[in-house]
């Protein structure tokens, strides 16, 4: 398998460290808010990374962080007269909902960063004693220029960086409010303000900088050096770049083998263009929101179907082509039972070995597009071919060769995170219970319970609309 590598900007085959084995981090959200789309697509990109290492015998040690200390945590918290751990809890759980709707499955290990501040503290007094940092009145810094390769993932001349930060930097040093030894320095270690979380350390109360968390948290939870550290392409610089500095300089070796990044998702606005989403823009969208409106399924699709690299435009026209072509694949797999429930007889022995032929080259190019950088849009084609040709052939093959077909459409799927199974055996019984628990819910105001089971019945193929005569419900 080759995987494009950020750090070389090339394609590369991939050999991790213990063969048989692969560490995997990825950058988790901040978790002050409802996870937005953007946020989902690394979760589902690299959650298929990670099932499809573990389609070719991999043993995945596959690691996400929760970032629970933040100044936007802190801000609503403020807001909402909460302590912080609050905030971060209800959204940690909110997070976990929306991944399970979309079929992310639950990381080897979830890290909190408030839950590592220990090893944070290690981290920075091993970068004090090796000259790498200093503190400044209870801030501890990282001296950038002391790190012989900064620059090298996001392929940045230090001298031109530094050149961009002289006069924000100046100025700074003549109000008083920053005493870095250079502009280019970055905060390991902050110390404490009024109505802030803080923690006991050598240099006084205080949290850690956002970019040591990740150095922190994939070290213990993986190594010293990890074989693939993924996330979004608005990660590289400075989050990622400042990883990779402070986390060779204290550890002495190769922070991580591969690093891949997804491409940016854009919005339609009212005139079909498309633009990065921001909630100044009025554009953005959050997972629950869309789930809302779509089955989840359709929106974990929609993202796999172009190449992760690139930049995905989201559009109502666009989502509604991945649910029609969600259909396609959903409609196949149910005629592929119905004629493994007929019990059918080959017509002649060639056309099930024909058959069988055909399924074995389906998998082969499906593989070797996925091999080629993940490449899942490719991966999408070749079962689509695999559909087609099924339907063409289901009512001349035998019970068996339909149960071969169906077998490994169900396991190329779900590489994907695709369920193809009936949705059908949902008991009435249990939707109504679910819907009488969503009343409740709505009656005690508590609305995020209330959405968390309208998505759960979506995900189940339910859909709810609400009337002047009561709650109504469809299969879809």
């Amino acid at each position: 398998m080759k995987v494009f590598n950020t750090l070389t900007r090339s394609k590369e085959e991939f050999v991790p460290i213990t063969p048989g084995k692969a560490g995997i981090y990825v950058c988790g959200p901040t978790v002050y808010d409802f996870i937005h789309i953007g946020n989902a697509r690394p979760m589902i990109v690299f959650d298929t990374l990670r099932r499809y290492l573990e389609y070719k015998g991999y043993e995945v040690n596959y690691v996400s962080n929760f970032t629970d200390v933040d100044d936007k945590i802190i801000k609503r918290a403020n807001e909402e007269g909460e302590d912080p751990s609050v905030i971060s809890e209800r959204f940690i759980a909110e997070c976990k909902k929306d991944m399970e709707a979309l079929n992310v499955r639950p990381a080897t290990t979830h890290p909190q960063a408030t839950k590592e501040i220990p090893d944070m503290i290690e981290m920075i007094k091993t970068l004090i004693e090796n000259g790498h940092a200093y503190e400044k009145n209870g801030t501890v810094y990282f001296r950038t220029r002391s790190f012989e390769n900064y620059g090298k993932l996001s392929h940045k001349n230090i001298d031109d960086l530094e050149a961009g930060h002289r006069d924000e930097a100046h100025q700074l040093k003549v109000s008083g409010e920053d005493e870095k030894e250079d502009g280019l320095d970055f905060v390991l270690w902050k110390p404490k303000k009024e109505g802030e979380p803080f923690w006991p350390s050598p240099w006084g109360d205080g949290r850690p900088g956002w970019h040591l968390e990740c150095s922190v948290m994939s070290k213990k939870y993986i190594g010293g050096t990890i074989d693939i550290h993924a996330g979004g392409e608005d990660l590289i610089f400075p989050h990622h770049e400042n990883e990779i500095a402070q986390s060779e300089a204290a550890n002495g070796t190769e922070f991580a083998r591969y690093w891949m990044h997804n491409g940016f998702l854009r919005i339609a606005n009212d005139n079909d263009e498309f633009e990065k989403m921001s909630k100044s823009l009025g554009n953005f969208k959050t997972v629950r929101e869309i789930c809302g409106k779509y089955d989840p399924q359709v929106v974990r699709f929609f993202m796999l179907s172009a190449q992760y690299r690139s930049p995905l435009n989201f559009s109502p026209k666009l989502i509604e082509a991945s649910k029609n072509s969600l259909e396609r694949i959903l409609t196949a797999a149910e005629k592929l039972r119905d004629v493994m429930a007929k019990g059918n007889v080959a017509e002649n022995a060639e056309t099930d070995a024909k058959a069988v032929e055909e399924l074995n080259s389906f998998v082969k190019r499906f593989e070797e597009a996925m091999d080629d950088d993940l490449n899942t849009a490719d991966a999408i084609s070749v079962i689509f071919e695999m559909v087609k040709y099924s339907n063409t052939v289901a009512d001349s093959v035998s019970s068996d060769v339909a149960d071969k077909y169906y077998d490994m459409l169900r396991i190329l799927t779900d590489v994907l995170g695709i369920i193809i199974e009936k949705k059908d055996d949902v008991l009435d019984a249990d939707i109504e219970k679910l819907i009488a628990e969503r009343q409740e819910a709505r009656k005690a105001k508590d609305f995020a319970r209330a959405d968390a089971i309208r998505d759960e019945l979506l995900g189940m193929g339910i859909e709810l609309k609400d009337t002047r005569e009561g709650v109504k419900w469809k299969r879809v």
